[in-house]
């Protein structure tokens, strides 16, 4: 790990044991998906420029994510966790991305307030709303879904640190400190695994934050 990057591991996964089991992934059998969750997988009939068309997508649901920066350590909290879908086109095994705090929309509440309440659950951090800063919007994954993703920005100490984190039910998410001095390198360091999200909001931090 580079110097000035370091990482927490929440209370659920602080075993030696459960830290081995996290890094252990292999995927067992892939199916066609018939019952889902979060995702509904449809075809798309429409019409341009007078001819009929059709596309094959995915109805998925918006999100929001936050930039968190750490005043006493200089540096950003980031998550980091399973996505098994970076194994499904790629010769790898690990399948562990470094991202920004995230969660989708699927509650009748501002973005804000979910913006919070995503920072408490997955980082354990209780910030107050006016400290939340809307930054953009951008939609992911175009080709098959155009979720849109709404980023935000808060400055976060020790004294909100209100317990572990690490994620609600079956999450199993780990804390990971990057020093702003890093941040940069890490950008374009293609051992980790990162979200387009994550660089779009370095890009912004360092574009307003250190002029």
């Amino acid at each position: 790990m580079p110097e000035n990057v370091t990482a927490t591991t929440p209370l659920h996964t602080s075993t030696p044991h459960k830290r081995e089991m996290m890094k252990t992934v292999h995927i067992d059998t892939i199916k066609p998906l018939t019952e889902a969750k979060f995702l509904t997988p449809l075809r798309i009939y429409y019409t341009q420029s007078g001819k009929k068309k059709s596309w094959e997508a995915i109805k998925a649901h918006n999100s929001v994510a936050i930039l968190l920066y750490h005043r006493e350590k200089k540096s950003f909290l980031l998550v980091k966790q399973l996505r098994i879908t970076t194994l499904l086109n790629n010769d790898e095994s690990d399948g562990f991305t470094y991202e920004l705090c995230a969660g989708i929309i699927d509650k009748e509440k501002s973005l804000t307030q979910i913006a919070k309440e995503e920072v408490l659950e997955e980082c354990g951090y209780e910030i107050p709303l006016q400290s939340i800063k809307r930054i953009t919007s951008y939609y992911t994954s175009v080709g098959f879904s155009g979720a849109k993703q709404t980023l935000f920005f808060a400055e976060i100490d020790e004294s909100q640190r209100v317990s572990a984190g690490g994620g609600i039910d079956d999450e199993e998410i780990e804390l990971f400190f990057l020093h702003v001095e890093k941040a940069k390198e890490f950008m374009y360091d293609e051992s980790y695994k990162k979200t387009p999200g994550l660089l779009s909001a370095f890009y912004w931090f360092f574009d307003n934050k250190t002029a």
